[in-house]
């Protein structure tokens, strides 16, 4: 009983930590290049459009569903190393 609590707590502590990991990425992409950088990165443009504008309206968006994909990949690795997969 005493292995089952432990075991869990590190696989929860595990989560947690990639989790703030993936919440910092997306953070810094979407408020810092969106909106703390913009000025600077509007010096390179991608298509056309100011690269500060483009994290803006989209970057931020691919950035957040690749790191969803990211969660799901390391998850599932997690979930094996703690035996807790299905």
């Amino acid at each position: 009983m005493i292995d089952k609590k432990k075991n869990a707590k590190a696989y929860w502590k595990e989560n947690l930590r990639l989790l703030l990991l993936l919440l910092s990425i997306w953070f810094l992409v979407s408020y810092g290049a969106g909106i703390l950088f913009r000025e600077t990165l509007d010096n390179i443009q991608i298509g056309g459009f100011k690269l500060g504008f483009w994290f803006a309206q989209q970057g931020s968006i691919y950035i957040f569903v690749i790191l969803i994909f990211v969660y799901v990949k390391k998850m599932n690795k997690l979930d094996k190393k703690y035996n807790f997969d299905e």
